[in-house]
């Protein structure tokens, strides 16, 4: 018998918890005069930039960010269908990068008392040496699914030796010039959770993220004989 080409393809899926939850949160001020407005959002900001150094320093977190003032103005409108007169609009846009989930909880309840401070979302996340290490076990893992199935269905129809030919992320094996192009490719990704508040127990915020989800998929064409 001559040899037979078999294309499979192989998945491999880990969950595993965040190593690192990123705080976004908003400090905004708003008035009739732009100006004060400013100054306002300005104070308003600078006791969170000195409690988050103070953290940073004393290692609790690993870095955060402050982008400038943002200004804009609008004129809403009356009851009567009119224009009022406009109102101005300040806002600074902070981030934190917390390693403890419990210190980002109790700073985040701090955070979030605080007058004019909103926090916005928590973008879970894996360290990068952690992430790159994973990404590699889960590849390996996926190329390992995709051998075990190909020499279940070599053996099902009596053959006993495959020869791996081509191996490839999803759509990057070639096509054998069939004219249509290779659908795009997949890539490992880590699905981000979205935190969770629990305000119950003396109205402290409770976060509990969900696990991430590493994921790798790979076509491979093997020969079988």
């Amino acid at each position: 018998m001559s040899d037979v080409v078999i294309t499979v393809r192989g998945e491999h899926e880990i969950r595993i918890a965040p190593d690192l939850a990123v705080a976004h949160l908003t400090v905004q001020a708003e008035g009739p005069e732009r100006g004060p407005v400013v100054e306002r959002v300005a104070a308003l900001a600078e006791p969170l930039r000195t409690d988050l150094a103070a953290r940073q320093q004393a290692g609790s977190l690993t870095q955060w960010t402050s982008q400038r003032v943002s200004v804009w103005s609008d004129r809403p409108w009356g009851t009567d269908g009119t224009r009022l007169a406009p109102v101005h609009y300040a806002s600074v846009e902070l981030t934190a990068t917390f390693t403890d989930v419990a210190a980002l909880s109790w700073w985040a309840t701090s955070a979030g008392e605080r007058d004019g401070v909103q926090l916005r979302w928590i973008d879970w996340q894996l360290a990068p040496e952690h992430r790159a290490e994973l990404e590699r076990t889960v590849a390996a893992e996926a190329v390992r699914v995709a051998v075990d199935r190909v020499r279940a269905y070599a053996q099902a129809i009596g053959l006993s030796t495959v020869v791996p030919l081509e191996i490839a992320d999803l759509g990057l094996l070639s096509h054998g010039g069939g004219g249509e192009p290779a659908p795009a490719p997949r890539m490992m990704k880590a699905a981000m959770a979205v935190e969770s508040f629990d305000s119950s127990g003396g109205g402290g915020v409770q976060l509990r993220p969900d696990d991430l989800v590493l994921t790798a998929a790979v076509e491979a064409r093997f020969s079988a004989r």
